[in-house]
C-alpha cells in the first residue's frame, strides 16, 4: 500500500505542492534556531538604533553608517520570521504576500552589504589617510552615500524582480511555494553588484589597511626607543589604528563564511541537489550574518555598553538624556 502523500492545501488536490518529508527532530531545530536569529537580530540593533538616534555625542559619520547597518539588519531579522513559515515546505499567504516578501528582503539585504562597503571605506579612510579623514568624511556626505544605497538597492530590486510584481505567482508552479525568478542576464548582474563586487572592494580595502598597519608598527618598533611626549601620542594612535585593523579582519572573516555559502549554493543552482538540512544550514548562516553585525561592529565599542546601561535601567527616559556623555 503506497504512503499517503501530504499537500500544502488538501482542498486543492490538482494545484496544491506535496510537503516535502522531513524528520521532525529537523523541523523543530530550525524553528528554535530561526526564533533564536530572529529575536537577537531585531533586539540587538534596535539597541543599536536607539543608542545611535538618541545621544547626540554618537552623530558622527562613522555611527551613521552603523546606524544605517543597523536598520537593515533589524529588517532582514524581521524578515527571517517570515522564513519560518516555509519550515515544513510551504508557503500559506498567497502569490502576492510572497513577492512583497522577497522583493523587501531583496532590499535589506542588498543594503545591508552595501552599507558594510561603506564601513570598509570610511575605516580605509581614517587608517591610512587620518590627517584627510575629517575633511573627506564628512555627516552630509555619509548621509548623502546612505541614501544613494538604500535608493540603489530599490530601484535594483525593482528591476530584477519587475516582471514577479508585475504578476505575483507567474514562477509558481503549485499553490504552497513561494518562488521567484529572473532571467540569465539579470541574475548574472545581481551577482556582480550584490556579490562579486562589494567582496572585492571589501577584501582590497582590508588588505590595503593590513599593509599599512604593519608598517606602522614596524615604525613603532624601530622608534620604540626614542618616544618623546608626542611620540607617545603617535604611539597610542597607531596601537588604536591596529587594533581597528584586527577588528576588521574579524569583519572580513565573518561576512565571507555567513555569506559565501548562501552565494555559492543559489548562484550554482547547487540548492535543488542538496538535502533539506544543508539548505536550511546555509540559510540560517546567512541571516546570522546580520545577527553578528551589530556584535562586531558596535559592542566592541566602550559607548555601546555605556548605552546599553542607560537603556536597561530606563535613564533614557529623564529630561536631556540626549545630551550624556557616553564616550
Amino acid at each position: 500500500m503506497e504512503e499517503e502523500v501530504e499537500l500544502c492545501f488538501p482542498q486543492l488536490l490538482n494545484s496544491s505542492c506535496k510537503k516535502p518529508k522531513r524528520p521532525q527532530l529537523q523541523l523543530v531545530a530550525t524553528f528554535m534556531v530561526l526564533s533564536s536569529i530572529t529575536l537577537l537580530t531585531t533586539t540587538l540593533n534596535l539597541l543599536v538604533i536607539v543608542s545611535i538616534s538618541h545621544f547626540k555625542q554618537l552623530h558622527t559619520p562613522t555611527n551613521l553608517l552603523l546606524l544605517s547597518l543597523a536598520v537593515s539588519d533589524f529588517f532582514v531579522g524581521i524578515f527571517t520570521s517570515f522564513q519560518m513559515l516555509l519550515i515544513d515546505g510551504c508557503w500559506y499567504l498567497g502569490d502576492f504576500m510572497c513577492v512583497v516578501y522577497q522583493y523587501l528582503s531583496y532590499i535589506v539585504t542588498s543594503a545591508s552589504i552595501g552599507t558594510m562597503v561603506m564601513i570598509s571605506v570610511d575605516r580605509y579612510v581614517a587608517i591610512c589617510d587620518p590627517l584627510r579623514y575629517t575633511a573627506k568624511v564628512t555627516y552630509r556626505r555619509v548621509q548623502l552615500s546612505v541614501s544613494v544605497c538604500w535608493i540603489f538597492s530599490t530601484v535594483l530590486q525593482t528591476l530584477l524582480l519587475w516582471r514577479n510584481l508585475e504578476r505575483p505567482g507567474r514562477f509558481v508552479s503549485c499553490s504552497g511555494e513561494c518562488v521567484v525568478g529572473i532571467d540569465y542576464v539579470s541574475g548574472l548582474l545581481d551577482v556582480l553588484l550584490s556579490f562579486i563586487g562589494p567582496v572585492a572592494v571589501i577584501v582590497l580595502l582590508y588588505l590595503r589597511v593590513f599593509v599599512v598597519a604593519a608598517s606602522q608598527a614596524r615604525a613603532m618598533r624601530s622608534h620604540v626607543a626614542s618616544v618623546t611626549l608626542q611620540g607617545s601620542v603617535t604611539v597610542t594612535v597607531r596601537k588604536s589604528e591596529m587594533k581597528a585593523a584586527r577588528t576588521l579582519g574579524v569583519v572580513v572573516v565573518v561576512f565571507l563564511i555567513c555569506l559565501c555559502p548562501y552565494f555559492c549554493v543559489t548562484l550554482t543552482g547547487q540548492d535543488a541537489l542538496l538535502n533539506p538540512s544543508s539548505v536550511a544550514f546555509v540559510t540560517c548562516l546567512f541571516y546570522f550574518n546580520s545577527c553578528l553585525n551589530p556584535i562586531i561592529y558596535a559592542f566592541l565599542y566602550p559607548w555601546f555598553r555605556k548605552c546599553l546601561r542607560l537603556i536597561v535601567t530606563l535613564q533614557i527616559l529623564q529630561p536631556d538624556s540626549s545630551e550624556a556623555n557616553v564616550l
